[in-house]
């Protein structure tokens, strides 16, 4: 009996490392994949915009990296649909920062719930 358990124990075993290891070519693969579409934003994004953008829109993905990548979304979109006629300047850059900050604008409100406490004591009193 102890055979055959230490032998169920050793394919139990074998069978997690090749799940294991099957697991880190496929995020491999999935780590290449995100490697290329970056690269290709870089070169679209390198096509579309000047250097003085360029580096105003790093600046701003320090900051902010998801207004920075709505940003980008949105000028990758223009540029395949041929909406962008040449390089956009810096005040081109900064008149689409404003739009998508128009659209992302969150509205905040506060809302007060106060609560009632009932109690026939209290309510002699008044």
């Amino acid at each position: 009996m102890a055979d055959e358990e230490l032998a169920a124990l050793r394919q139990q075993r074998l069978a997690e490392l090749q799940a294991k290891h099957g697991d880190t070519s496929a995020d491999a693969s999935q780590q290449e994949a995100k490697q290329r579409e970056a690269e290709i934003r870089n070169t679209i994004l390198a096509q579309v915009l000047d250097q003085a953008a360029r580096a105003r829109l790093s600046n701003l993905a320090l900051v902010k990296p998801d207004k920075a990548k709505a940003v980008e979304n949105y000028l990758i979109q223009m540029a395949r649909f041929g909406q962008l006629p040449g390089k956009v300047s810096e005040q081109g850059l900064i008149e689409i920062l404003e739009k998508v900050s128009q659209q992302t604008e969150k509205k905040t409100t506060v809302k007060f719930n106060r609560r009632k406490v009932l109690d026939s004591d209290e309510e002699d009193d008044y």
